[in-house]
């Protein structure tokens, strides 16, 4: 029976995951959201997130969930021949002892989505606990269990994150990064801890051989928190806007009340700004929730409202006519769209507002994070696969 994992505080992790994307996606019009539609063709952007959940890495998971939704928005800023890409995000954990040791203390967390709120549903459930970190056999893992795209323009990206050597455990780092770049995917690493111990560790080695990006970051470095006279008005525009979602299917419930318990993980969890970070990136194009929600189902094509049964509906549509149905869905999709601009204008005076109280606080600081350095190598390395992105 595995041992149950100690709580520990995670307040900062998630955040860096959503600042990346979340840089992709910000002051981008809830018009192009949508663009283009789904019987177009359309370039991915697939990462596989690989943390170290030992012992020494609270920081790392903290700065996870601090920052995911700021990763989130940067993707909002990308294009490939004028096109918004598909995102799709999974995620894996290793080098804790709850892990199974037959699979090297590796777990696959989840495989590819585009399902963002699951993203961080999963970073706030992350514990960590003392184990053997190895990292050849987590990319291997990554390499060979998930779905990457065959797709040539696809830009496929392995990020891992940890601080012991590379060289641990059975599987040749060496060996399991060369077959990752064979498939065309990066293997981008990122050290916790001084940039001599990462090249004496193999942590640059590794990013060589699987033509990625080697990184450094502090692990525990805290932000100055800022918060921002646009701040409330932006959480009570967020709080409109998860109202014109409209669930269906099987896991519509479900998903909605997902939606507001992230939200809340993100104002009571995470680090101030985490929450502001999200609603941003829930007005842009990068999130979408086809899956579940009605208006962004019937906007990707995704599905025809005369075929969705009564039963699979809101309890307050199932006696609309299929006219009135419509108009419903209409509706709602002209608020959001609205709220959303709003949003983004507003998030577009608060990041002013932030770079200047930043220099003020942390002049002379360039110290890395999770988020900047996921960016870094984000920005140079989707140009290669001709993707044209917004600083």
């Amino acid at each position: 029976m595995l041992k149950p994992l100690p709580e520990v505080p995670m307040r900062f992790a998630l955040s860096a995951i959503l600042v990346v994307l979340s840089v992709f996606t910000l002051n981008v019009s809830p018009a192009r959201a949508h663009d283009p539609r789904p019987d177009e063709p359309r370039a991915r952007i697939q990462i596989a997130l690989l943390l170290d959940t030992s012992n020494s890495m609270d920081g790392l998971i903290t700065q996870a969930k601090t920052q995911l939704w700021r990763i989130v928005n940067q993707f909002a800023h990308t294009r490939h021949s004028g096109k918004l890409p598909k995102i799709e995000v999974a995620l894996y954990q290793y080098g804790n002892d709850s892990l199974v040791v037959t699979e090297g203390f590796v777990q696959q967390v989840v495989p590819f989505t585009d399902d963002l709120d699951l993203i961080s549903e999963k970073l706030f459930a992350l514990r960590t606990n003392g184990g053997e970190e190895y990292c050849g056999e987590v990319i291997s893992k990554a390499t060979k269990q998930l779905e990457w795209s065959n797709d040539e323009i696809t830009y496929k990206a392995i990020f891992i994150c940890g601080n012991e050597p590379f060289t641990q455990g059975q599987n040749d780092y060496r060996e399991a990064c060369a077959k990752a770049l064979g498939r065309d995917i990066f293997v981008n690493t990122i050290h916790c801890g001084k940039s001599e111990q990462g090249i004496e560790g193999r942590w640059a080695d590794g990013a060589r051989i699987g033509g990625g990006r080697a990184m450094n970051i502090d692990q525990d470095h805290v932000r100055p928190t800022i918060r921002c006279p646009q701040d409330d008005e932006i959480l009570k525009l967020n709080t409109s806007l998860n109202e014109t979602y409209i669930p269906y299917g099987a896991r519509g419930k479900a998903a909605a009340a997902n939606q507001v318990a992230q939200d809340q993980n993100a104002e009571k969890n995470a680090a101030v700004g985490s929450d502001v970070a999200r609603a941003a990136a829930k007005a842009s194009g990068a999130y979408q929730n086809a899956g579940w929600d009605l208006v962004d189902a019937l906007v990707n094509n995704q599905v025809k409202l005369e075929d969705i049964a009564d039963k699979d509906l809101p309890e307050a549509m199932q006696t609309m006519n299929p006219q009135q149905r419509q108009d419903y869905v209409d509706q709602q999709r002209a608020k959001r769209s609205e709220i959303q601009k709003q949003i983004l204008e507003l998030n577009k005076t608060r990041d002013k507002y932030v770079a200047e109280e930043e220099k003020k606080q942390n002049a002379g600081n360039k110290e890395d994070t999770l988020d900047t350095a996921m960016l870094k190598a984000i920005r140079e390395q989707v140009k290669e696969k001709g993707f044209e992105t917004e600083e």
